[in-house]
C-alpha cells in the first residue's frame, strides 16, 4: 500500500470526522420524529411537531413554576428506609440506592418555597424519575411538610402530580398514606389557604385516589392519563369497550373532574392569575372571569348528573 492510504488518507479523516455525542439528539415518543434536546428543552420538553408533553424531571418543573426559576428546596424529615425488610429480585434498600444515585432526591417528592408572580407559594413535585413516583411513607411525610409549611407562610399550595400509586415495597404502609394526606388537605381547608392540584402524565393509583382529586381547582397538561386503574385493566374487567380517549385529561374535563386543560407553556402565567385571584391582595380581574367560567362548568356538570339520575 503506498503511503497516500497508509498517511494521507487516515490524517485526512482524523481532520473531517467530528465526534458527535451521544446526548445530542432524542425521538419525540409520540410522532418520531428526531428532535434536538437542546431546543426541546428550551420548548419545555413539549415536541413542537405533535405537541405531545414528555416528562419533565422534579427541578424542572420547579425552574419553569417560580419567578426566574429561583426557588428553595426543604429538608423533609427522615424516614425509616426498609420498614418491612421487603426484598423481591433485588433488595428495597438497594433499589432506593441506586434511585437516590440516579436522581440526587430523598425519595419520590420535592418540596420548595419561592414566588410566583411576586406572591409567595409552596410547590410540591412528584418525581416519576424516583421509582414511577410511587407512594410510600416519606411521600406522605413531605406532602404533610408542604402543607405544614404553606400554613406557617400563609400561601397557596401547588401540587404536580405524577405517580405510578403506592408503593408495593411497603405494604399496608403505603396504603396508609391515603388518609394521612387528605387529614393534609383538611388543614388546608381549616386554614382557608388555596390547593391547587396540576395532574400530569400519569397520575394513577392511591394517589389519584386520595390528594390529588381533593385540590380547589384542578389542571391537567393535554392527555394526560388520570385514573385508578389503568384502561388496559378496566377494559379485561368490565369486557367492554372504553369511550375514546377514556381517563385521559380533556375525556375528565369534559365529565367535570378535571377544571381546565392546559399546555405546559401555558402553567406558568395560569398559576400566576390563578394565585392573584386566591391571595388577600387586589384579584386580577382576568382570573376573576377564568375562575367564575370554571365554577359555571362545575354547576353545569353537576346539573347533567342530576337531571340523568333524575
Amino acid at each position: 500500500m503506498s503511503w497516500l492510504t497508509e498517511y494521507v488518507r487516515p490524517k485526512l479523516r482524523s481532520l473531517l470526522q467530528r465526534d458527535i455525542p451521544d446526548n445530542l439528539w432524542t425521538n419525540c415518543e409520540s410522532c418520531s420524529q428526531m428532535l434536538l434536546i437542546r431546543d426541546l428543552e428550551r420548548n419545555m420538553k413539549v415536541c413542537p411537531h405533535c405537541g405531545h408533553h414528555m416528562r419533565a424531571t422534579a427541578h424542572e418543573r420547579m425552574a419553569w413554576t417560580f419567578d426566574g426559576g429561583n426557588y428553595t428546596p426543604i429538608e423533609l424529615p427522615p424516614m425509616p428506609v426498609d420498614p418491612l425488610g421487603f426484598r423481591d429480585s433485588k433488595k428495597y434498600t438497594d433499589r432506593l440506592k441506586a434511585a437516590r444515585a440516579k436522581t440526587e432526591l430523598d425519595d419520590a417528592m420535592l418540596v420548595a418555597h419561592g414566588t410566583i408572580g411576586g406572591m409567595q407559594a409552596v410547590v410540591a413535585v412528584m418525581a416519576f424519575e424516583f421509582l414511577a413516583g410511587t407512594m410510600g411513607a416519606a411521600l406522605g411525610e413531605a406532602f404533610l411538610a408542604a402543607c405544614r409549611l404553606a400554613i406557617l407562610q400563609k400561601a397557596p399550595l401547588i401540587i404536580f402530580t405524577a405517580s405510578g400509586g403506592a408503593r408495593m415495597q411497603e405494604g399496608i404502609i403505603s396504603l396508609m398514606q391515603m388518609p394521612r394526606t387528605t387529614i393534609g388537605v383538611q388543614m388546608l381547608r381549616e386554614a382557608k389557604l388555596p390547593y391547587i392540584v396540576v395532574f400530569t402524565n400519569p397520575t394513577t393509583g392511591g394517589v389519584s385516589a386520595s390528594f390529588a382529586m381533593l385540590g380547589d381547582i384542578h389542571i391537567a397538561e393535554p392527555n394526560a392519563l388520570i385514573a385508578f386503574a389503568g384502561p388496559r385493566v378496566i377494559k379485561d374487567t368490565v369486557r367492554e369497550e372504553l369511550p375514546e380517549g377514556f381517563q385521559r385529561s380533556e375525556y375528565l374535563c369534559e365529565h367535570g373532574m378535571v377544571d381546565i386543560v392546559a399546555k405546559r407553556q401555558e402553567l406558568p402565567p395560569l398559576l400566576r392569575r390563578l394565585i392573584s385571584l386566591l391571595s388577600p391582595t387586589e384579584p386580577d380581574h382576568a382570573a376573576s372571569e377564568l375562575v367564575s367560567t370554571v365554577m359555571g362548568k362545575k354547576s353545569d356538570t353537576k346539573q347533567q348528573q342530576s337531571q340523568a339520575t333524575a
